[in-house]
């Protein structure tokens, strides 16, 4: 993969905070008291998962894409 060394800090950094919410909310999702908010929480999972595919499909993009500087 040809990107930009900023790039490739700035989605080295994405990847850590999604990975820091997702486990954030797996637990809360393990531990939630009830189901409104195991439904809540398990939604975030979702969103985060998603988002960090997001950022993989940007990333893949944006590769193929970056002009030599």
């Amino acid at each position: 993969m040809d990107e930009r060394p900023e790039l490739r800090l700035l989605f080295h950094r994405l990847n850590n905070q999604l990975g820091i919410i997702l486990a954030h909310a797996e637990l809360l999702e393990s531990k939630a008291a009830d189901d409104i908010h195991r439904a809540r929480a398990a939604q975030v999972v979702s969103s985060t998962l998603e988002a960090m595919g997001t950022a993989k499909e940007i990333r893949r993009i944006s590769a193929t894409t970056v002009e030599p500087q």
